[in-house]
This record gives structure tokens, C-alpha cells and sequence, in this order.
């Protein structure tokens, strides 16, 4: 399977390119973001560029892939609706629209996030936004798409969060995360799990199209062939 992944340097990103290099069925990855990857592996690609709505420049290089893990994002405080729009709903069907044209026989899976407003009506803008953009890459002309819906993501095996006071909570939270996961087992998971979940959906499809943490958790748990689950970030490097 070769698999193209935005967002590789965010936390994430992080986890499920840790996953992908970890996993034997997976090929190639080809990481697309505006900052540099501070790693290498005999798998790993990357293209950098300035802005990622206009993927014209490196088409040529984009044809050919099984699944794309769209894994970018921004918190919504202090962003206008317009600004956040841009950014969300805007840049990501730009991109979706690139790659289902190059692959149309690719899987797409948008990492989303808990609370998001199908409806597109709702009284909160970052919700009623998430939900068109997920709603209009569903209607993408992929072999499949698929939306994943965590709730609370440990981030786990080194990976880390570019938000200083993201990680420091995340920090804080580490030792409580047992708690966490037998308190509300349906709302937690780690990027390790999410990345594991998003590789078996693009090799095997899943029965739901919107997942949430305890479907990432349940899809995670089936084994992955050749994987050392222990090997942290430093380790993946060649």
C-alpha cells in the first residue's frame, strides 16, 4: 500500500507516519506539508511547499497511491469564520479534489474530531464547519472516504504536540490516561491506536464511515503483521 499523509509533523501526523513506517503492507509514504519532517526512513518521501491549497506544481508526483491521511488541522480560538473556513473546509477539498482525480480508486480518511455538526447548522462555527467539510469529502468521488472522530488522543512512543501548553497538558494527563480509558472507554484513544485503525480501514475498508474513538479502538486491536508497537520515533530512523 502507498499512502500519501498531510500533516506528518503535527502530533497526529506524528503517530500515524510512526505507524505506517512500522507497518510491512506499507510501501511508501509521501508526507505534503509546509515544514520540513525531521526524520528519515528508506520509505518515507516528502514534498514541501509554501502553500498546500495549489498542488498543480507537483502533480506529476501525486499519481498512483492507495490511500491519502489527511491529518491537518487548526484549533478554531481566536480565528474568524472566514479565516477558519480557509483553512478547514477550503483546503481540504482542495486537495481532495486533486487526489480524486489523480486516484480515483484511492480511500481518503479525515481526521475530524469529536462534537463536529453534520447538520451544518448548528450554533458552534467550528462544529458546523468540520461537519460540511466532512460531509463534502464523503461525497468525494473516492473508491471510499471515511471520517475519524476522536475525542481525547494520548499522544504516545515520543510523539509530541508543536502547542507548548498542549503539551504540558498532555504531559500532565499521561499518568491519569489509564483512568481515562476505563472511566470512558468510548471517548479516549492514542495516536497510536488512531494510526494502527487508519491503515487496517485503508487496507480493508470499515462498515461505518464516520468513526469515533471506541471504533478506532476496536479496529486497532486486530493485530498488524510485523509491527513492534514498542519502537519509539528515534528508532524509525535509517
Amino acid at each position: 500500500m502507498n499512502v500519501i499523509l498531510f500533516g506528518a509533523t503535527g502530533m497526529v501526523g506524528q503517530g500515524v507516519l510512526r505507524e505506517c513506517l512500522l507497518d510491512p503492507e506499507v510501501e511508501s509514504v509521501l508526507a505534503i506539508g509546509r515544514s520540513a519532517i525531521e526524520q528519515q526512513h528508506e520509505k518515507l518521501h516528502e514534498i514541501v511547499l509554501k502553500t498546500l491549497t495549489d498542488l498543480s506544481s507537483v502533480e506529476n508526483r501525486l499519481s498512483g497511491y492507495d490511500a491519502c491521511f489527511f491529518c491537518l488541522g487548526v484549533s478554531s480560538a481566536g480565528m474568524s469564520e472566514d479565516d477558519y473556513r480557509r483553512v478547514t473546509y477550503d483546503l481540504s477539498l482542495s486537495v481532495a479534489a486533486t487526489l480524486a482525480r489523480l486516484n480515483p480508486a484511492m480511500t481518503f480518511i479525515y481526521v475530524s474530531g469529536a462534537g463536529t455538526d453534520s447538520s451544518e447548522h448548528g450554533r458552534m462555527m467550528w462544529a458546523r464547519i468540520k461537519g460540511k467539510t466532512e460531509n463534502a469529502l464523503l461525497a468525494m468521488p473516492f473508491k471510499a472516504a471515511y471520517v475519524f472522530c476522536p475525542g481525547y488522543i494520548q499522544p504516545m512512543h515520543g510523539v509530541r504536540t508543536k502547542t507548548r501548553w498542549y503539551g504540558t497538558a498532555y504531559a500532565i494527563m499521561a499518568p491519569l490516561y489509564p483512568l481515562l480509558r476505563r472511566l470512558f472507554p468510548r471517548y479516549v484513544t492514542t495516536t497510536e491506536q488512531l494510526g494502527r485503525a487508519m491503515i487496517s480501514v485503508a487496507r480493508t475498508s470499515a462498515t461505518k464511515r464516520v468513526l469515533e474513538s471506541n471504533d478506532i479502538n476496536a479496529i486497532s486491536a486486530e493485530p498488524l503483521s510485523g509491527t513492534d508497537s514498542a519502537a519509539p520515533i528515534s528508532n524509525l530512523n535509517r
